[in-house]
């Protein structure tokens, strides 16, 4: 099960990359054709077509790191928005920013939080929060979508 997060503004955005998605420690990440090939070589991967025409940013990461988030005072701001208020990517910049910090502050604390079955870890929170805290600076006025 994953967290899935978009920032639709309306526009057409077209796909970049390879449009080769893998599954791997909690996430879905996109891959180069070359990466695929030597992990795969003589299978075709399957490809997807790119962004819906409305979303300007998705991505996700595990609910297995929802405790870490919580810890890090951002639980509510990525997987239920809709509960605090939150409808606008602009919204999220500060209370994103300072989770990031906070995440930063104490690696430490927050490893210990790391879940025991290896699916996802405090590295992957921290760059889904950098990611996503970028794309809320990029698309402000971006409507907020999470699924879960």
């Amino acid at each position: 099960m994953s967290l899935d997060v978009y920032l639709r503004d309306g526009t057409r955005h077209p796909a970049t990359g390879s449009g080769i998605f893998i599954r791997e420690a909690g996430r879905t990440r996109e891959i180069s054709r070359e990466e695929w090939d030597q992990k795969h070589p003589g299978c075709e991967p399957a490809v997807a077509s790119g962004l819906k025409e409305e979303d300007a940013y998705s991505d996700n990461i595990t609910h297995n790191l929802g405790t870490m988030a919580e810890a890090a005072g951002i639980y509510k701001h990525l997987w239920r928005p809709e509960d605090i208020g939150i409808t606008t990517a602009r919204q999220l910049i500060e209370p994103l920013r300072a989770g990031l910090e906070l995440l930063r502050s104490d690696p430490e604390r927050f490893k210990k939080l790391n879940p025991a079955n290896g699916w996802g870890d405090y590295e992957g929170l921290v760059e889904f929060v950098e990611r996503y805290l970028l794309a809320c600076e990029t698309f402000p006025e971006a409507d907020v979508h999470a699924s879960r």
